[in-house]
């Protein structure tokens, strides 16, 4: 592993997939124009609409964002995350399907979600993401990756089941992904807490990459794309616009934290 410059992208993705790939290229640019190697979309990065119209074009969604990333992953000889998109399954349902593309279009590693954001929020605005979306049934994966280190995957309400996460550190993750499109009325609250509490217990670089703003009438969402070092530090902010968070990935601040703090190898139970 290097010492190399990632990119968290923040978005406001809308009902239309073709807007919303011309958008994420843009931002896909400046971060490489910025020096990144590892650029991250968040989740709905494609599409951002109601769930039965999402089920609808499903299909065109998931072929084109696959193509998409392989394309910009080839263009700009980064590595690349799809941070969500629909790909149809069983029983007219999807999987919230996350990607990481190596520079060569090589398809590194795919998670499946597997934790459904199914909540009755005091706002009054409820979600039911397992009316249109099968969970996923496995464990994501660490993509080792010889020069960007090990790469945990995740996807936006995993961030609330630490074991997850813990499961990830033991399998040897040195950086966690959590691209997101978290709800304005929780983002507030929990976003940058549960973030920086995954970094922290499992001494590792977040990068969360987010949507933000509002997507359509009912749906609006936090912003605040960041990348947070294994201390819990705040590197970058991408704010409540569209952006771009960049910042260092350091082995040698990696290494330095669990050394002072090894509580990776402390544990007791799990």
């Amino acid at each position: 592993m290097k010492s190399y410059r990632a990119a968290a992208i923040q978005m406001t993705s809308v009902p239309d997939l073709e807007k919303n790939l011309v958008q994420a290229e843009e931002l896909i640019e400046l971060a490489v124009r910025q020096g990144a190697e590892l650029v991250s979309l968040p989740e709905n990065f494609s599409f951002l609409g109601e769930e039965q119209e999402k089920i609808a074009q499903a299909e065109a969604i998931a072929l084109h964002s696959e193509k998409f990333l392989k394309t910009m992953a080839q263009r700009f000889q980064v590595t690349i995350l799809g941070g969500g998109f629909p790909v149809l399954c069983d029983e007219g349902k999807v999987y919230n399907t996350a990607l990481l593309i190596d520079p060569s279009g090589i398809e590194l590693a795919r998670y499946q979600k597997v934790h459904l954001f199914d909540v009755n929020l005091p706002d009054g605005n409820t979600y039911r993401e397992s009316s249109t979306v099968m969970a996923g049934t496995h464990l994501p994966q660490v993509c080792p990756c010889k020069e960007l280190g090990n790469l945990g995957l995740s996807v936006c309400y995993d961030v609330r089941f630490p074991e997850l996460y813990r499961y990830l550190s033991q399998m040897g993750a040195e950086v966690l992904f959590v691209p997101a499109a978290f709800t304005a009325y929780t983002g507030k609250d929990h976003w940058q807490i549960l973030l920086q509490a995954r970094a922290i217990e499992n001494t590792c670089y977040v990068i969360a990459p987010a949507q933000t703003g509002r997507h359509y009438a009912t749906r609006q969402s936090h912003g605040h794309a960041m990348i947070i070092d294994p201390w819990g530090v705040i590197l970058a902010d991408a704010g409540d616009k569209p952006g771009v968070a960049i910042a260092e990935i350091n082995p040698t601040r990696l290494e330095q934290v669990r050394r002072q703090m090894p509580s990776l190898q402390h544990r007791v139970f799990f």
